[in-house]
């Protein structure tokens, strides 16, 4: 259907984006005009944490660049950064999209993505070293066994203490499976984005481009999601348990580890044992592991979904969400629309208040699913009652109530809505 939108009015015969009428009866009532910010965290606390962060990440890049440096020299760094960068391209649009429903907040990204590229990669190196040692001191080939049989542990180990970090940490934004995986990828792309520049770099140094070129097809275009997909089975285990954080699932987390590790020795095996042995594993391992990621991130998707549509009906039936707020809160090209919409009568302020109202309706979906779940941290409560008094302030911003002689009419295709 195509029609007619006045600000405030909603479609000609259509359903409505404007304010609903709001139920002051009903069981959310009591939640009309509470404080927007009711959930604050202690500003020492705060600074303490991302002080130790930061700290942390500029000492390991601090060592990182000296090693890197030192190990490849300035062209080759150069050159690897470059050549990586693709990769990075590839799969962070990727986990982006996947998140797009529900964004998890940019500084725990950002924190996903420094400790991957950092924390993980400095404490690989001098691990990775110590027990190549060790296998040589077994008179064993330190070269394969320091691939194979120490870098799957070290590296995952790595890799999947930063997951486990966010997940104690930032509890309140790790909220199912597509965290996880999302929080998983983002460490593990940061880990491979410099092992690809370290090994980019050092085949540019012995075998110049051709090598160079040979490392970028295999790492960066055949496999740029091996690494991710090696660590997401940890956040996937890790998502599984988010609701019952209690010692008796521990066990849970050991599993997806032990998956992380096993699918990694996978790898690291077929990539050192002939070009024959990897281009067979690629095909009977990689092709189908991949495939079956996808099927995780499309089912783990619909899943996210099905949980918004839920929650925000169950508000719209007391008056909070009109139908159709519900239909384009839950799809992604709706979502798009409407923000084209709301640039289109109210520009710039406009938008970014349909932008806010979308992604906390998410995290009011969230809220509630915490509290149906039977979460006892009384921050849910809290949160619900801010976001119910927020959404509606950010509604007002892009359909206000107007007088019928200035409204505005624009023409803006068809909205999806229940009937």
């Amino acid at each position: 259907m195509s029609g007619q939108f006045e600000p405030g009015v909603g479609y000609h015969g259509g359903p409505q984006w404007g304010p609903p009428h709001v139920d002051q009866q009903g069981p959310y009532a009591a939640f009309a005009g509470y404080p927007a910010n009711v959930t604050p965290r202690r500003t020492l606390r705060k600074f303490a944490l991302w002080g130790s962060a930061l700290t942390l990440f500029a000492l390991t890049g601090l060592v990182l660049s000296i090693v890197v440096l030192d190990s490849t020299g300035a062209t080759a760094t150069m050159l690897g950064i470059l050549t990586a960068s693709i990769a990075l391209g590839i799969v962070v649009p990727v986990l982006l999209w996947v998140d797009r429903a529900e964004a998890e907040p940019a500084r725990i990204m950002w924190f996903a993505f420094l400790w991957g590229a950092l924390v993980s990669t400095v404490g690989a190196l001098v691990l990775n070293e110590i027990g190549m040692a060790f296998f040589a001191g077994l008179e064993v080939d330190p070269l394969f066994a320091g691939a194979v049989f120490v870098a799957p542990v070290v590296e995952e180990a790595l890799k999947c203490l930063g997951v486990l970090v966010i997940f104690l940490v930032a509890r309140r934004e790790f909220n199912g499976v597509v965290d996880g995986i999302v929080y998983a990828g983002m460490v593990a792309v940061g880990f491979a984005f410099i092992e690809n520049i370290i090994y980019l770099g050092g085949a540019f140094n012995v075998l110049g481009t051709p090598g160079l070129l040979g490392i970028f097809v295999m790492r960066c275009l055949m496999s740029p999601f091996a690494h991710p997909m090696f660590t997401a089975c940890f956040g996937i285990a890790l998502g599984m348990i988010a609701f019952r954080r209690q010692w008796r699932y521990a066990f849970i987390p050991v599993l997806g580890y032990a998956a992380a590790v096993f699918l990694h020795f996978l790898w690291n095996f077929a990539a050192v044992s002939s070009t024959n042995g990897f281009f067979l594993a690629y095909a009977l391992v990689q092709v189908p592991l991949f495939v079956g990621f996808v099927l995780i991130l499309i089912y783990s998707r619909r899943q996210e979904t099905r949980m918004l549509r839920e929650h925000l009906t169950g508000y719209g039936l007391n008056g909070w969400f009109t139908p159709a707020e519900v239909s384009m809160l839950v799809s992604p090209r709706e979502r798009r629309r409407a923000r084209a919409w709301a640039r289109g009568v109210g520009g710039s302020r406009a938008e970014a208040a349909m932008e806010a109202f979308q992604d906390e309706s998410s995290e009011l979906a969230i809220a509630r699913d915490h509290l149906e779940r039977g979460d006892t941290d009384p921050v849910w409560r809290q949160r619900e009652r801010a976001l119910l008094h927020t959404v509606q302030a950010r509604r007002a911003v892009f359909a206000p109530t107007m007088p019928a002689q200035y409204a505005v009419t624009q023409r803006i295709g068809t909205v999806p809505h229940r009937r």
